[in-house]
């Protein structure tokens, strides 16, 4: 039998977003990949992981105690193109296998592409903390913007609020857990370029400076204070980059620290290091 609960949920995320119109071809496609996924989570012993358990006596028994799967992050992109619609058609080809739960336009404008759930292919190769695979854990959003001349619009900055508010509320992500994509990629991605990122923080996403510094302790180990907040030293270089490109931008093409910039990154440690 197959258990009501799940049911329902099947058919909410697979009737989710789909408005037919001009992009009914990918409206399609979007409902035969949420049907195959609601056929998956609600089979009896669960498919694909039945078979995997390797002893001899198995049998299933139902929990009545379960939910679904919550994103912990949220991973802030540009889209590097030249509008929401370009971008819009880059996510309905399958060949480029990219994608992000939501784009927001420059006029404020949001559309959601994935339901918050589902797993979207944004993220890509990276590191922060312990976590290789954030296209599990996060919800992706690409802002509009061509990632070198564009300004960051009011409408778009004050969107992208209301936005992660939500977010924030309804999966109960932590404040730390705001990120860009240049802090879990910083080898690959320089993305979102000269971001806000002190106007996120004061409406509670992320971490910024504080504007009294005190100077850094002469034994401060810069490698253990990006490793801290979630950087990949593996690579320092690209390491020391991503955290310049997110709290320091006028300077990320120098993978040294100054005093000031050690200062800087001494606070930012002390945050993560207290959560």
């Amino acid at each position: 039998m197959k258990n009501t609960g799940l049911v329902l949920l099947a058919a909410a995320l697979l009737l989710s977003g789909c408005k037919g119109g001009k992009y009914a071809a990918s409206e399609k496609v979007y409902e035969q990949k949420a049907a195959a996924f609601a056929k998956t989570i609600t089979a009896q012993p669960a498919e694909n992981q039945w078979e995997k358990v390797p002893v001899i006596d198995k049998e299933w028994v139902a929990s009545v105690n379960f939910g679904t799967r919550k994103p912990n992050y949220v991973m802030i992109h540009h889209t590097a193109q030249k509008s929401v619609n370009e971008t819009i058609r880059t996510f309905q080809l399958e060949r480029t296998q990219v994608s992000a739960h939501y784009v927001v336009g420059r006029n404020g404008k949001v559309v959601q592409m994935v339901n918050d759930y589902f797993r979207a292919h944004h993220a890509g190769a990276g590191l922060w903390g312990n976590d290789t695979d954030l296209n599990s854990s996060s919800i992706g959003i690409e802002l509009d913007n061509n990632g070198t001349t564009d300004p960051w619009p009011e409408a778009q900055i004050s969107a992208l609020i209301q936005l992660l508010t939500k977010l924030k509320e309804n999966y109960k992500i932590p404040q730390a857990n705001f990120i860009g994509h240049m802090d879990f990629a910083p080898s690959r991605k320089p993305d979102p370029a000269n971001f806000p990122w002190d106007r996120l923080a004061q409406a509670g996403f992320g971490f910024w400076y504080d504007a009294n510094l005190q100077p850094a302790p002469h034994d401060f180990d810069v490698h253990v204070a990006l490793r801290i907040i979630g950087y990949d030293i593996k690579n320092l270089d690209a390491a020391i980059k991503g955290f310049k490109r997110h709290y320091i931008p006028q300077n990320a093409n120098d993978t040294t620290f100054n005093e000031q910039e050690r200062a800087i990154l001494y606070n930012i440690y002390m945050k993560y290091l207290y959560l």
